[in-house]
């Protein structure tokens, strides 16, 4: 069992370290190539209500993430008050964003949530539903996408297995809400912490968040793109992006998500234009956000932000 274990792990690296490399590759091919005096021309030529449009969207994602967590406080019983929790919630999901969720999704929600009275179980219990959450709405878009393909993939062998793999999304995402509508009083121990299966109501309500969260990310790319771009393909591209950006595990996917980009779009949309429209979606959604979660997790720990309401610890 050690052997079999050890070799899968080495299996995964050795993909890991594969599309990663790939990815690097396929962004330095293109960085070389490029007119970089035209693409500060192409982010100087955004009009006003485009960027307030990307920021608007930028902010209804990072709400939705929010409210992940508020989903997430219901599931794991705790008592913090909303403000808190939303707080919390917006400065994991910049750092996770930017600098990786092991470290921005757990850890911080770990220091922040432990801070804040919440014990080791509670805490496991929100980024379970969190992960959860993010994904369910991913597989069914990406499953639907998949079995559309608005994306341009290969004839023949190619087109059928993405097919597929689109349709095996789908029934994963129906057998969760399988599982919670059948299963979701019983609990389940994983390394000494008990958990339980969401109801039905709270998983249809995870699919829903997730899904728009998705979809407002592909809006947020489809204006600063000026709709050069169908808003399916979009989508479809930015999905693949996530699922590269998080195999290579490279903080805020940075490289995978441009090389996923240029490879997919790059003969559609005029090189300067896309990589103006890829650093714009970094400034407004990555960065900005950062420099606020920033400043909020100093007021965690200076203790600026009072706690509100009880904390009670996991009630079980």
């Amino acid at each position: 069992m050690t052997g079999r274990r050890r070799r899968r792990d080495r299996a995964i690296q050795i993909v890991t370290l594969a599309i990663t490399a790939i990815a690097l590759v396929l962004l330095i091919r293109h960085a070389r190539s490029v007119d970089w005096p035209q693409v500060w021309q192409a982010l100087a030529g955004y009009r006003l209500h485009e960027v307030t449009t990307a920021a608007a969207l930028a902010a209804l994602s990072y709400l939705l993430y929010c409210s992940y967590e508020l989903g997430a406080r219901h599931y794991a019983g705790h008592g913090l008050s909303t403000r808190r929790t939303m707080l919390i919630g917006f400065t994991c999901y910049a750092f996770s964003l930017n600098i990786g969720a092991l470290i921005g999704g757990g850890g911080f929600r770990l220091r922040l949530y432990s801070h804040s009275g919440l014990r080791a179980g509670a805490i496991g219990r929100i980024v379970a539903f969190a992960v959860s959450t993010n994904w369910s709405g991913y597989l069914v878009l990406a499953g639907g996408v998949l079995i559309a393909q608005p994306i341009v993939l290969p004839q023949g062998a190619a087109s059928i297995a993405g097919r597929v793999l689109g349709l095996a999304m789908l029934v994963v995402a129906a057998a969760y809400l399988f599982a919670c509508a059948r299963w979701h009083d019983r609990a389940w121990h994983l390394r000494g912490h008990a958990f339980k299966l969401p109801s039905l109501r709270m998983a249809l309500l995870q699919l829903g968040l997730s899904s728009a969260n998705w979809l407002t990310m592909a809006a947020l790319l489809f204006v600063l793109l000026q709709q050069r771009i169908d808003y399916p393909t979009v989508l479809g591209v930015l999905l693949l992006a996530a699922v590269a950006a998080a195999v290579t595990h490279i903080p805020a996917g940075l490289g995978a998500l441009e090389a996923i980009f240029l490879a997919m779009l790059g003969e559609r949309v005029a090189q300067p234009e896309l990589l103006a429209a890829l650093l714009a979606y970094r400034a407004i959604y990555y960065l900005a956000p950062l420099l606020l979660a920033a400043i909020a997790y100093l007021a965690f720990e200076s203790g600026a932000v009072r706690r509100r309401g009880p904390h009670p610890d996991d009630a079980g």
